[in-house]
This record gives C-alpha cells, structure tokens and sequence, in this order.
C-alpha cells in the first residue's frame, strides 16, 4: 500500500437540498436556506432562526423502528451514509467487513432526543427528580454519541474500526482526518466518515444565546449570516450531514472507482488559550495549515482555493485571516476564499465535512463557491472572499480549515485525483 488515501463518494442532507446535486446546485446558485426555526415556538429567544433541514426520515427509508432508536443526527447520517455508498459503486456484498470502518464526528450528539426525554421526565421541568419509569428503552443511546457511529456501521455492514470523535466544530473534519489515517495505517481498505449534528433545540439555542455567539438579526433570516461582511454579528446554528466513503488508492484502482479528490494532509493544533475566544493573529490555525501542507509536500502557492470555516463572528473572520496570511504568505492575497456557511448555517460538528464535500466538488467542477450575503467587505480582511456569485476557477488544490470551541483548530488539504484513479 503506498499510504494514498482518496475520496470516491459522496452524501450529503443540508438546509435547502438533500441529495449531493442538489446541495452542490445550492452552493454555486449562492441560495440561502437559513430561516425562522420552525420545530419549536423560537419566540423567547434572543436569535431565533437556523438552517432546517427538510427532511422526513420515512421518506428516506428508514423504517419505524429505526426512527423510533435513534435521534436525529443519527438519522441524517444514516441516509447519507447510504448515499455515499452507493455514489461510490462500492460493492458492499464483496467487501470484507472486518475492513470496512466507520469515522464519525459530533459535537453535541443526540441533543434534540436527549432533551425531549428530559422535557418528558421532569414533567416539563417541573420536578427536579427524574422519573424513569417514563423514560424511553432507548435512552441510554441518547446518551451516548457513539450510538451514532454504530448507526451507521450497522447501514453499511461494517465491522472494523468504529469510532465516534467530538472535538468541537471540527470534529467531522477530525472524523475524515482519522477515518484517512485508519487507512494510511492499514487497519482498514474503506471507511465511511464524515460528520452529522441536529442541535436545533431550546437548550441548544439558549446556550448560544447565553455567549452572544448567534446572530440576532431575525427580521432578515435568509441574511443572517454573513461571514467577513462588515455588518456581521454572529453566526446561523444549523444541522446536517455529510459523509464520504474513503479508500486506498490501491483499492480504489482494482475495483475501477471514480475519484472525486486524494487527501494528502491533515492536521490539527488547539491554542490552550480560551474556550471560546481567538488569537487575533490565527497562529494555531496557521500552524495546523503549514503542517497540513508540509505533509503532502504541498507548496503554499499550489493552493487554489481556501474554503473558510467563515462563521461571521468578528473574531473568527479576524483570527483565520491573518492566518491564511501567515501560512499562505504572499499566495494568500491571490487566493479566492469562500465560507459556504453564509448559505447553509454552521452545523457544528458536521459542517468540517460538509465542507470536505463542497471542496471535492469544487475540484471535480473548477467552480468555486460563493460567499453569500457580502455586500459590505470589512476593511480588515483584505483577502479575496468570492462576495455573492460563484466562480469558474480551476482548483487542483483545496484547502479546508476548521475552528472550534476548546480551541480546535484544524486543516485539510484535497489535491485532483491526477494519477489517482479516473475522474467523473
């Protein structure tokens, strides 16, 4: 085995497409789908809008009685965990199982189940003392976030390496990162990662409020979100899901798999500074990207597109300016930057692998998504941000950063499958 590591599918569920069609036509249109929460009354709130998606898991196959087991998050994963697949072509009948991983990232789990089964136990919050005689035989899944993981290990068939990584916001980006190294290392010939979140709950958006992290713009949803704008005021809580079957290279050619893109470097520092706060000069950002690159023995100006993690908080758009800066050198200025979550919202734990999606396909299409709502550029942040339309601009090498809570920052650098296998 050479140690290359490729992406040969593809499945994605987010705010305003379903299907990876339709989220890449959402993405270059430069449509938004964040709007006013409709799963619960979001009046008392101080932001009170999200990324939905319209989705209704009976719709997808899955039957009554795994809807009734598992919350959300899992759901969204599992229907796009059988996307992927059958993107990919791969024969799951004809894999070996004890070959065939799951990498699965969540930053909060099964929040949305977790706090119905509470909402249920204390009566409305009225009792202080839990009756468990009412609690679902399902609850200790709720409880547990790798449940998700073995969700989807179970929609595949797999029975090697199954893991579940909550790192924050960048745990689908770690998830890929660590699904990648399973096979680097030889553990496993395929694994399906990615990353999945549903946190659109009361406790969920009141934690939010609480810090100021959410925009309170709820007279203009659509608008909301507005990554390196002037006017920015925070970001759009979303759910979603994105998930990937990776191979080895090696494997991938001897069953004659279609290659969306080779991941040649990933990397992740934390800045050991503040739960929630940035350095303002991105340093630990720019070291994961430099460390990223080095990797693949990629050069800083081989970089074609930077997708941002680009929540439009002040302080994010600041921090991974400077360090695109940093690590890209004079490259930076002559690079186009995009944050997708300006049309999609920020979905937590599952937006670093959604964004790993909208990259392989930025590849495969030599298009560059936009960065909706940027009307006002920031004088700050003086990099080229693709403000509104989509771009035509070829990109043989992509590089996706993540930022999260605790101080994660992470890096993942995608290169144009070349001599790793044919192109779609």
């Amino acid at each position: 085995m050479d140690g290359r590591v490729v992406i040969t599918g593809i499945g994605t569920v987010v705010p305003g497409a379903t299907g990876v069609k339709n989220f890449w036509d959402l993405l270059t249109s430069g449509r938004t789908a964040t709007r006013r929460i409709s799963f619960f009354d979001p009046a008392p709130f101080r932001s009170q809008m999200a990324g939905e998606c319209d989705f209704d898991p009976a719709e997808h196959g899955l039957t009554a009685r795994e809807i009734r087991r598992t919350d959300r998050a899992a759901q969204l994963a599992v229907v796009a965990a059988r996307e992927a697949v059958a993107d990919s072509g791969l024969d799951l009948s004809g894999t070996d199982p004890g070959r065939l991983g799951v990498s699965v990232g969540s930053a909060v789990g099964a929040t949305m189940a977790l706090e119905d089964e509470y909402v249920v136990l204390s009566d409305t919050g009225d009792k202080w003392v839990l009756d468990s005689d009412h609690a679902t035989p399902h609850l200790y899944n709720y409880l547990v976030p790798s449940s998700i993981a073995a969700e989807v290990a179970w929609a595949v068939g797999a029975e090697g390496p199954t893991v579940l990584i909550s790192t924050g916001c960048t745990s689908g980006l770690d998830a890929v990162g660590h699904a990648r190294d399973l096979i680097r290392d030889g553990v496993a010939d395929v694994v399906i990662t990615g990353g999945t979140d549903a946190p659109i709950s009361p406790l969920a958006v009141a934690c939010f409020d609480a810090i100021k992290a959410t925009s309170p713009r709820n007279d203009d949803p659509g608008h909301a979100s507005r990554p390196f704008d002037r006017t920015r005021n925070g970001f759009v809580v979303a759910e979603g899901t994105a998930v990937l079957v990776l191979e080895s290279l090696e494997h991938a050619r001897r069953r004659g798999a279609r290659v969306y893109a080779e991941i040649t470097g990933h990397a992740s520092r934390c800045n050991a500074y503040h739960m929630t706060g940035l350095r303002p000069d991105g340093a630990e950002m720019a070291q994961a990207i430099t460390a990223a690159l080095d990797e693949g023995r990629t050069d800083p100006t081989e970089v074609d597109y930077v997708n941002a993690h680009g929540s439009g908080t002040k302080q994010n758009d600041r921090h991974e300016t400077a360090a695109f800066k940093t690590s890209l050198g004079e490259h930076a200025y002559r690079t186009p930057v995009s944050s997708i979550k300006s049309m999609i919202g920020h979905s937590l734990g599952a937006i670093g692998a959604i964004e790993i999606a909208a990259c392989a396909l930025a590849i495969e299409h030599s298009v560059v998504p936009p960065t909706a709502n940027l009307h006002q550029p920031d004088p700050e942040l003086d990099l080229d941000y693709v403000p509104l339309t989509a771009r035509e601009h070829r990109v043989d090498v992509a590089l996706t950063v993540g930022s999260g809570f605790g101080g994660f920052q992470s890096a993942m650098v995608l290169r144009r499958p070349q001599a790793a296998g044919s192109a779609r």
